[in-house]
């Protein structure tokens, strides 16, 4: 994953440029307390990139959120579901599978409703503004 600090979503596809794209999992997303509490918790660094997910989220929690629909800038992605960690964290990181396993740490994945750009500093809120909003860390 590269770091941008800008991407265009795509109603009903994802990233636009982006290769691995399927009809359910169009977007993925990871929140920034997550990473790092797998990282304490490991007792080491990794760049959030290793998770290799779209985006990069802080100050909302993304733990049990199937169904909501998140609101970054002018885009709405639907909630489709957590993100299970693959064998591949283990080859990042020894043990970051199964630090990722417990609350959604891995992320979800979400469906792209309404299309349009998103930039580092974007506010991210619940489309029912029940939650704090947060910030895109990463695009």
């Amino acid at each position: 994953m590269d770091s941008v600090t800008k991407a265009t979503l795509v109603e009903g596809k994802g990233v636009a440029g982006s290769v691995d794209r399927s009809r359910r999992r169009q977007v993925t997303l990871l929140e920034s307390e997550s990473w790092n509490a797998c990282m304490e918790e490991l007792g080491t660094e990794g760049d959030p990139s290793l998770r290799r997910a779209n985006i990069l989220v802080s100050g909302i929690k993304l733990a049990q959120t199937r169904g909501r629909v998140l609101v970054i800038g002018d885009a709405r992605l639907a909630v489709g579901g957590e993100v299970k960690p693959c064998e591949r964290m283990d080859e990042a990181i020894p043990g970051l599978r199964a630090a990722m396993r417990p609350d959604w740490r891995g992320g979800v994945f979400a469906q792209v409703i309404a299309g349009g750009d998103i930039n580092v500093g974007d506010r991210v809120e619940w489309d029912e503004a029940a939650a704090e909003p947060g910030q895109v860390q990463s695009a």
